[in-house]
């Protein structure tokens, strides 16, 4: 293989790449764990085709983790193993050092299953016992495993309390999945689950005082003044001086080689003057969701950012007016980053009606467009084909998109 051929093996893995989503696993304080891996067709048709060329293995598995980099950012990767994935190995084409081999509930503990699972394990392999509950045909196969999952919405807080008595915390980890509610966080962690997969974490957690903390307040004067008609320049600077966190971020950001702004910017008048207007609207919600976002899961901020670069790369090929699709994917979160609800929110900041409406969940020109979003998002892969439609863009149009988008998202969090 030629130089050129080697080089371009990286990019080829990204195009593969493109066509998985994720979804976060997090620890019992919040902090992303691992996410698992949702791919389109299937991890079998995923290798099939690369596991029989035996001698460019080597190279496919370097270009794998640049891929697993942006999708996991370092952490776990949980990958659904079909018997047959584990019979024929495909699941080594992934670095053990960052893989969860997942076995689903389909999967019989025969002994050709034991033996290849034996085999990863000696590799370095984690395993974990997918959608397991009382009675499970495959019990044989828990010696063998780190980490159970447990369906909540198939089980009862009677059969979870027996799971978690008989196999947790001293033989396997628990991992509680499809927890959707912030009451179902609270009671499974209570319960004794140790990892905590759903989509809880973008339910905002209000407050119950009646007033907004100082600091919140804040924000939301800032994001007020960057969606005025008119932008009013010393106001700006006013603002962000008042708010320290803000001003150093932006400053901080604007420093970086990942915005693309040549000058060293001394002053937040500097800063202003530099980017232009509609740059200044831009980075200063980018900037005040980041700082907003301290303290609260990192998955949120990250999937804020994402949904907000995404739309913006496909802005010039879906009809949206008026309206802003770095801004609504931004603010589409904004009410679990602040923890103040979504509707007095947007009656704070002067936003255009379709943008307000689709955030409202009301009717609006830009819904194809946030449930394409969603879609995507979620590895709904039916739903993106269908939305992708209604706007006219290819699936791979998308797919690239959302891949280029996790990569800026990475860019951005190494700076």
């Amino acid at each position: 293989m030629g130089p050129n051929a080697s080089a371009a093996q990286p990019a080829l893995s990204s195009v593969r790449y493109n066509y998985v989503a994720r979804q976060p696993i997090f620890t019992a304080d919040e902090k992303v764990f691992g996410y698992e891996l949702l791919f389109r067709d299937g991890v079998e048709d995923y290798f099939r085709e690369t596991d029989a060329d035996a001698a460019s293995r080597k190279t496919l598995d370097t270009s794998q983790q640049i891929g697993l980099q942006t999708l996991c950012e370092g952490r776990r990767a949980f990958v659904n193993c079909t018997r047959e994935v584990l019979l024929k190995d495909y699941v080594t084409l992934l670095p053990s050092a960052h893989t969860v081999v997942e076995v689903l509930e389909s999967v019989p503990a025969d002994d050709l299953v034991k033996a290849a699972l034996q085999r990863l394990k000696q590799a370095g392999y984690m395993i974990a016992l997918d959608d397991f509950v009382l009675d499970d045909a495959r019990t044989p196969l828990v010696e063998l495993a780190d980490i159970l999952k447990v369906d909540l919405q198939i089980t009862t807080p009677e059969q979870r309390a027996t799971l978690v008595h008989r196999f947790g915390p001293w033989r396997c980890r628990m991992l509680i999945e499809r927890v959707e509610t912030r009451e179902q966080f609270t009671a499974t962690k209570t319960a004794g689950f140790i990892y905590f997969q759903g989509y809880f974490f973008r339910k905002p957690e209000l407050l119950q005082a009646k007033d907004i903390p100082a600091n919140r307040l804040n924000y939301l004067r800032l994001l007020q003044a960057v969606s005025k008609p008119d932008l009013e320049v010393r106001e700006m600077e006013e603002l962000i001086k008042h708010e320290a966190s803000v001003c150093y971020r932006l400053l901080r950001y604007l420093n970086s080689a990942a915005f693309g702004i040549r000058n060293e910017v001394h002053s937040i008048r500097h800063a202003l003057t530099l980017l232009g207007e509609r740059e200044v609207r831009r980075w200063v919600r980018l900037v005040v969701t980041l700082t907003a976002a301290e303290g609260r899961s990192s998955e949120l901020l990250n999937t804020a950012m994402t949904r907000a670069r995404f739309c913006e790369l496909i802005s010039n090929r879906v009809p949206h007016g008026d309206s802003d699709l770095f801004l609504m994917g931004l603010l589409s979160m904004i009410d679990a980053i602040l923890e103040i609800p979504m509707v007095t929110i947007l009656e704070n900041i002067p936003l255009e009606h379709e943008t307000k409406a689709v955030l409202m969940g009301s009717p609006s020109k830009l819904t194809s467009v946030y449930q394409l979003m969603l879609a995507r998002e979620a590895g709904d892969w039916e739903g993106t084909a269908e939305r992708s439609r209604e706007l006219g863009l290819s699936e791979s149009e998308i797919a690239e998109s959302y891949w280029q988008a996790m990569q800026w998202v990475r860019d951005v969090n190494a700076v």
